[in-house]
């Protein structure tokens, strides 16, 4: 229902402003898919974290991930209840485990380099990781978005190395990893998703 209710409005957009243009309709459409999809989760995951008392961790894990998460992409589940609950497991579990996990710093740093060379390689090969839904089959746009995937995930790594909070560097290591995790193709098998590229045109070869 969100999807067609977006893919309306930003026909009823393109109407009133002819002069734009597919890849300017699909950015529209992107931002219109997160306003009416994203946010409504986004409360709810935030009330859930403050009954659990993780308030401040969750709401910092979506501030941290935010523009990596909008750049990379990754899975959406069939429904928005599995949308729902997902959103909320993944933004309340990572503090969770954060404040359990104690390194020194060898260890943090061999982790982040570990993770750094893994979201690399995920970026390279998925990202931008789109959907049936959303589809981002525009050259310019999955360009922009895979730059933004390299810089935004290099800077939180980076922070993670250098800030001496343990709660903090867990929280950017779990969640850009996490993060990473969403986009690989073997998530999008169980998940029974598919790249919007895939279904409606690879461009992939034109870009990489």
């Amino acid at each position: 229902m969100i999807d067609k209710i977006c893919a309306f409005l930003t026909q009823k957009i393109r109407k009133e402003m002819p002069d734009i243009d597919d890849e300017k309709a699909e950015v529209i459409n992107y931002g219109l898919q997160n306003l009416f999809g994203e946010i409504p989760k986004t409360f709810i995951m935030l009330f859930v974290a403050y009954i659990l008392g993780i308030f401040e961790w969750a709401l910092f894990t979506f501030v941290a991930l935010f523009i990596y998460k909008g750049a990379s992409g990754g899975v959406h589940l069939k429904t928005h209840i599995g949308c729902l609950i997902f959103t909320c497991t993944f933004y309340c579990i990572i503090p969770f485990i954060s404040k359990y996990i104690v390194m020194s710093q060898i260890v943090k740093y061999i982790v982040i380099a570990c993770v750094w060379v893994f979201g690399m390689i995920m970026i390279k090969l998925y990202a931008p990781a789109d959907t049936e839904s959303v589809p981002i089959l525009q050259e310019k746009v999955r360009k922009k978005k895979r730059i933004v995937s390299y810089i935004s995930f290099t800077i939180a790594l980076l922070v993670a190395a250098i800030v001496q909070n343990n709660m903090i560097s867990n929280i950017l290591i779990l969640a850009n990893l996490f993060q990473t995790i969403t986009i690989t193709k073997f998530v999008y098998k169980i998940t029974n998703n598919k790249y919007g590229y895939e279904v409606y045109g690879d461009t992939s070869a034109e870009i990489v």
